[in-house]
């Protein structure tokens, strides 16, 4: 097989790339330009492109398939070429239902939380030695890429992610699966220059449930109130809920009940994560005890709750968190888990939909827990994306909070953080950008120094 990547150089698509070439696959691709993780990857598996920008020579007649990424505009030279000559045009979901169609599919969907379910669930697969595919989007402990695709893998665990899946395929990504069992973390509105209101949003997910099999199953967060609406709305589902299991907190560190058993992550949000983790392993032949013993040793899916440093009186915590529910849930987590320490939490707004005047609103109260709250937004970031500069003001009316701090600079905000006293005091960095490209990993340490 021949397989041609339209922008190989994306988070997914260069997995796929790589996981396409571990099978036997003829794999090229283009880009205008790749950033790393993604080029070295590339290049080890000699997957780079020998020129950089889109080359429509190379789409001959010879290929048996185009895999189109989301980052192809629908102008894109090499597209338009595949399109001249008739082939096979796929998304990358498309594509990996293609790969999975007669396997066995578990997609874990949700506003929040998808990642860290599958990260679990694969954690305790690998554990036990079961063979699988997957798909997940962040690099887990333990596993060589984020795709894994085979023959003879009878099972295959999906991320499903809810943006659009190409230039020229507007589907949901999820909506493409075809689950024969599916989860749903929660419902919480987000890509707001797609969805433009919570009930769009929310159809998105009615539709991932529809597109279940026949005698397939759902299983779903019970305390989403939304969600439950919807499942309790369709006919002929076979659905099963989930809660926050017990658990105890102690000395810093959370226990699962009955047996104490000591667990490396933490918060309400990751417990919830783990329940759900848990039934999909049950479904899949592990007991509940073979899955508790699994867990232990899960220390939390790449940029969740990642410990940069920790002393006896503070820990520096980096989290992907960047949504509203997102953001209260890992401030909560955090705060509960060391009640006896202050907090100081600094989220950095990066995304379109955080940068949405309207959808800033949704914020509001979402810092509350704590003690020094900061937002950061890089003013490139301004500038990069043609959106009028928010005011402190604005921050501060939006999350409901006069006591927040607002750095649109990042030396500034370093400088900042070096002043203060973190004598027991943790300190929760959340972003899914780069913080102007500061190195949390020194400033952490610097922190340590004063």
């Amino acid at each position: 097989m021949r397989i041609h990547f339209i922008a190989i150089g994306g988070s997914a698509m260069h997995n796929l790339a790589i996981a396409l070439h571990k099978k036997g696959m003829l794999v090229t691709g283009s880009d205008d330009f790749i950033f790393e993780p993604s080029a070295s990857r590339l290049a080890r598996y000699g997957l780079f492109p020998s020129e950089s920008g889109w080359r429509p020579e190379v789409i001959n007649r010879q290929l048996d398939a185009v895999i189109l990424g989301m980052h192809a505009r629908a102008d894109n030279p090499e597209l338009l070429r595949a399109q001249e000559l008739g082939l096979r045009i796929y998304s990358y979901p498309e594509y990996i239902y293609e790969q999975s169609k007669d396997k066995f599919r578990v997609v874990i969907g949700g506003s929040h939380g998808k990642t860290t379910i599958t990260s679990m669930i694969l954690h305790v697969l690998n554990y036990y030695n079961h063979e699988i595919d997957y798909l997940v989007g962040a690099q887990l402990e333990g596993f060589d890429t984020m795709v894994k695709l085979t023959d003879s893998a009878p099972v295959i665990i999906i991320e499903g992610d809810e943006y659009l899946s190409s230039a020229i395929d507007r589907r949901p990504k999820f909506h493409l699966y075809n689950a024969n069992l599916a989860v749903i973390s929660g419902v919480a509105w987000d890509h707001v220059n797609v969805f433009p209101t919570f009930e769009n949003y929310l159809t998105q997910f009615s539709i991932f449930i529809d597109t279940i099999m026949p005698d397939g199953e759902l299983i779903f967060c019970e305390d989403d109130a939304e969600l439950v609406k919807m499942v309790n709305e369709k006919k002929n589902l076979k659905a099963t809920g989930y809660q926050i299991p017990l658990h105890a907190i102690e000395n810093g560190i959370t226990h699962l009940e009955p047996g104490h058993q000591e667990l490396k992550i933490f918060g309400n949000h990751n417990l919830m994560n783990l329940s759900a983790a848990r039934q999909v392993c049950e479904r899949l032949g592990i007991s509940i005890p073979e899955f508790n013993e699994a867990i232990k040793s899960f220390k939390g899916a790449s940029k969740r709750l990642e410990l940069l440093f920790s002393d006896e009186n503070t820990n520096v915590y980096k989290d992907f968190a960047h949504s509203p529910s997102k953001l209260k849930a890992t401030i909560e987590a955090v705060k509960t888990q060391f009640e006896e320490r202050k907090l100081v939490a600094c989220i950095e707004l990066h995304t379109f939909s955080s940068l949405n005047k309207k959808f800033l609103l949704q914020y509001h109260d979402t810092m509350f827990n704590a003690d020094n709250p900061i937002v950061y937004i890089d003013k490139k970031t301004f500038e990069q994306k043609n959106i009028i500069p928010f005011s402190e003001t604005d921050i501060k009316n939006a999350f409901n909070d006069k006591r927040i701090t607002y750095f649109d600079n990042a030396d500034n905000l370093a400088q900042y953080l070096l002043e203060l006293d973190f004598s027991h005091t943790n300190l929760l960095l959340m972003s899914s950008g780069n913080y102007g490209g500061m190195d949390l990993g020194k400033l952490a340490r610097e922190l340590n120094n004063n």
